[in-house]
């Protein structure tokens, strides 16, 4: 039931990560919040296609 997944940053919609998740334990998109390299800063990264 893991799938990978990809975060983009919400500010700059950059493709900066990559983790797993577990569809039957979260459904819904994951939001995280990660340090972007292109901001220079912490901001919330969600989940994209």
């Amino acid at each position: 039931m893991r799938v990978k997944v990809t975060l983009a940053c919400t500010d700059c919609k950059q493709r900066n990560y990559h983790t797993m998740k577990n569809k039957k334990n979260d459904p819904e998109r994951l939001e995280m919040s990660k340090y972007c390299k292109f901001c220079k800063k912490h901001t919330s990264h969600k989940e994209t296609k």
